[in-house]
């Protein structure tokens, strides 16, 4: 008789990097990951109460490669906020502080995500449960007519949504909104392609 499978959660990822102190600088402004330990080629992060979410291996004879997109692999990372206010304030705060924008933006339905770019090229998404609820989310991602049709979603500008926020618009209507397609960016995105180059 076959065992039940004991599920683990997820607990980190390891990213090689040849920019060790701006990869760690770049997270901290972003999702405000704190160095638990830092040793010269190895670092240790977390932003909650984990001993490590991110490790780091630093190496400056670590190679980009320019052609990485057009290989099978690990597309992104994803940092989940509890809601979607706390995804648009932090939008807001990256913008105004650092000017950091997502190369992508997008209301998969489930979800509202953002994806933004390290300073190595990595993709990282920060997204927020669109029903504040998995049980929700979940059930409508594996039942919605609408998900089976499009399960990529709406793109959308954050820009646009704090603005309506700002007017008085309330998250489900925002949501709904921006499902609807009313927040979308003047040209649509390639979301397979479309990331930045490399930093040099």
């Amino acid at each position: 008789m076959t065992k039940p499978i004991k599920r683990p959660v997820f607990h980190h990822a390891l990213l090689k990097t040849s920019r060790m102190d701006e990869m760690i600088d770049w997270y901290k402004k972003a999702v405000g990951i704190e160095a638990v330990f830092q040793a010269p080629g190895i670092a240790f992060l977390s932003n909650d109460g984990a001993n490590h979410r991110i490790s780091m291996v630093g190496n400056p004879e670590f190679r980009d490669n320019p052609d990485f997109r057009k290989f099978a692999g690990l597309h992104h990372l994803a940092f989940e906020y509890v809601s979607v206010d706390d995804l648009l304030d932090s939008w807001q705060r990256m913008h105004d502080d650092y000017g950091f924008e997502p190369h992508v933006a997008v209301h998969h339905g489930m979800t509202l995500s953002f994806y933004y770019v390290d300073p190595d090229g990595n993709s990282v998404e920060l997204q927020a449960d669109a029903f504040g609820d998995w049980n929700k989310s979940k059930a409508w991602m594996s039942t919605s007519a609408e998900f089976k049709a499009d399960p990529i979603g709406k793109f959308v500008v954050p820009a646009k949504m704090v603005e309506a926020r700002a007017k008085g618009v309330k998250t489900e209507e925002l949501l709904r909104r921006a499902y609807a397609g009313e927040y979308a960016p003047a040209k649509p995105y390639d979301y397979r392609v479309d990331l930045p180059a490399v930093a040099p």
